[in-house]
């Protein structure tokens, strides 16, 4: 049986650019998670994310994995970005969406070798 720490790696890794917030991008359960989608999806690239309302063991379990206590938490490329703070920050200076682009593009020409 997998346990959550392996699902949340798995996660991590399967998906380029993986958003773990409160609620769905089209129904956000917190302030802080609406306003990460909206960073986000300014960027124009699909993300994937995991609502830790319904998922309450990765709720549980993300925030040791990863040493970060809050919600939502960004990860592009196996990496934690942050939470909502640096994610707006991000955003408004102009490193979000080349971030976000240059793994996208990366993951789509991987897919098509």
């Amino acid at each position: 049986m997998t346990t959550t720490i392996e699902k949340i790696q798995q996660q991590i890794a399967d998906n380029p650019v993986l958003l773990y917030m409160k609620g769905s991008p089209k129904l956000p359960g917190c302030g802080f998670s609406a306003q990460a989608v909206q960073a986000l999806s300014a960027c124009s690239e699909h993300y994937t994310y995991v609502n830790v309302l319904t998922h309450l063991d990765i709720r549980e379990e993300l925030p040791k994995f990863a040493n970060w206590p809050t919600f939502p938490q960004l990860w592009v490329d196996g990496t934690l970005i942050g939470g909502c703070d640096i994610i707006i920050e991000m955003h408004k200076c102009g490193e979000l969406r080349p971030l976000i682009k240059e793994t996208a593009v990366k993951y789509s020409y991987r897919s098509r070798l």
